[in-house]
């Protein structure tokens, strides 16, 4: 087993506590279920978000999941003038027989614009 790190990324249309919950549960099952993990195979998640979205920290929905017993953290991303609005960001660190280049990245819904040379 190897420790890896998995990237992801959604954008959401509102700055609105549901909507990133769902977005968010939506991107930790995805990388998951990409990925053949189960929360056993999880060592940490860090989460960010752009500072347009405040109304409610992205760790929760992974907690929703099931997952309380991993290392959940929240951050904001910098202020870039030109960034993409309303994107949740994860890097989740992971004990994984998988090679690096076999690791599969998500970027759901707008967020594909930030990495179309990896998005599925």
């Amino acid at each position: 087993m190897a420790v890896r790190a998995i990237r992801g990324a959604t954008q959401v249309d509102a700055d609105d506590r549901d909507e990133v919950l769902e977005a968010t549960r939506e991107l930790v099952a995805t990388v998951l279920e990409r990925n053949e993990l189960t929360g056993e195979d999880l060592i940490s998640i860090l989460f960010t978000a752009t500072p347009d979205l405040v109304s409610e920290f992205p760790a929760l929905a992974a907690r929703e999941l099931g997952l309380g017993d991993v290392p959940l953290m929240c951050a904001t991303e910098i202020a870039v003038p030109h960034a993409l609005p309303r994107v949740l960001r994860l890097m989740a660190h992971v004990d994984t027989p998988r090679p690096r280049a076999e690791v599969q990245h998500v970027y759901l819904r707008g967020a594909v614009a930030l990495r179309r040379d990896i998005a599925q």
